[in-house]
């Protein structure tokens, strides 16, 4: 059974269709990325499913029980905001203990004359202040425990509201975007901590960014989100290698994978390139319209007269580890990006005319609808010709 489910979520703002329909199951403990441009629908799910808008349709469960309709401080569901959402005036202390005040003492103990006297708010408030010590010293704040907001700095605000979050014991945690306000060097470094929390805590977690290098890194599993609809949902090495859709392969991959539009051939086989990938399901009459993809560090260069894609450099980056190779494709004017090693590199420069080979068991082919053609073998033109010819 499913931890958390969504059913078919559905919203919209006037004629603005935000939400088409989302899917998705996270199991008991698992780490899920929600990554896409900005206005895909990302943060409105999370809200949705946080109580704090409502969807037009659908359902959203926690294991059999139906949250859908439920207030949102019924739900017990922890979410952590880009701001953070810290209460400037209060202590870190006093801002992680915010959510176990308003659970564990009633309206009347939290008056700030009476409570002290009401039954029960001694040792009520004694239990609330050594769960805070607790989860600051597991999250190595509780320096900071006696600071207010703008006496931290950004690295730690992020770690109180987390404390914050966490202190609660939910059954879910929904984080939007929590590293964007933190310089590179930090996000890296948080990255990992968010992991470690998460591991800690044992409850499903979303996860809301726009940065596919976060939702690669962080993620049991990455759910691509584009338009309002969930095109992909799966292992970050699974999203990477085997896209569905042409939209998840042009999100996903730095540098950018490359596109070339083709036309299925009367004897059901596309080209790119001296490379001829024959399909293996029924594409109709000849002439189709498809996409073929290929990603940069499948492309090799060669310096021979004939074959391949005639092509000439534009512009080199040099990465330390990599080349980037931008490439102007003499036949149809774009430019190709190639990914190579400083090896492989050696002697290029810009302005140079090269030949791009595409390695034939790494290209994508994508129908005129953005879905991916399954069960491709793909091959050299020699093979293609034996295969189809028998």
């Amino acid at each position: 059974m499913s931890a958390i489910s969504l059913r078919d979520i559905r919203k919209s703002f006037g004629e603005n269709q935000i939400l088409k329909g989302v899917s998705l199951d996270a199991q008991p403990g698992e780490f899920i990325a929600l990554v896409g441009p900005s206005g895909c629908g990302k943060s409105t799910l999370l809200r949705i499913m946080a109580g704090l808008e409502s969807a037009d349709s659908g359902n959203i469960l926690i294991g059999t029980e139906t949250m859908t309709d439920m207030a949102p401080a019924d739900r017990n569901v922890a979410m952590v905001f880009q701001s953070y959402a810290l209460y400037p005036h209060l202590t870190a202390a006093q801002n992680i203990a915010v959510p176990l005040v308003m659970r564990r003492l009633t309206r009347a103990q939290r008056l700030p004359l009476v409570g002290p006297l009401m039954p029960g708010h001694r040792k009520r408030v004694a239990d609330i202040k050594r769960d805070v010590r607790d989860m600051a010293a597991s999250l190595k704040i509780d320096h900071l425990l006696d600071r207010k907001p703008g006496q931290m700095s950004g690295g730690q605000r992020q770690r109180v509201a987390l404390a914050r979050a966490m202190v609660r014991r939910p059954v879910l945690f929904l984080m939007d975007e929590p590293l964007s306000n933190l310089d590179a060097n930090l996000r890296v470094h948080a990255r990992g901590e968010i992991v470690e929390l998460h591991r800690r805590a044992g409850v499903p977690t979303l996860y809301v960014t726009h940065d596919q290098a976060e939702a690669l890194s962080m993620a049991d599993r990455v759910a691509v989100m584009i338009g309002g609809e969930l095109l992909q949902l799966a292992s970050p090495q699974v999203i990477y290698d085997d896209p569905q859709h042409v939209e998840v392969a042009k999100f996903v991959g730095q540098p950018r994978i490359n596109l070339f539009t083709s036309h299925v051939s009367g004897d059901n086989s596309v080209s790119l390139g001296d490379v001829r990938c024959v399909l293996t399901e029924d594409r109709g009459a000849g002439g189709s319209l498809v996409t073929l993809g290929i990603r940069p560090e499948f492309l090799r260069v060669a310096r021979e007269a004939d074959g391949g894609l005639p092509a000439r450099i534009s512009r080199i980056e040099f990465l330390g580890s990599e080349i980037i190779l931008y490439c102007h494709l003499d036949a149809i004017g774009e430019t190709v990006i190639a990914k190579l090693s400083p090896s492989e590199g050696a002697g290029l420069v810009a302005g140079m005319p090269i030949r791009l080979h595409a390695d034939p068991n790494h290209i994508f082919v994508f129908a005129a609808n953005g879905r991916r053609l399954r069960s491709l073998p793909l091959m050299s033109a020699s093979d293609a010709r034996e295969t189809i010819h028998g």
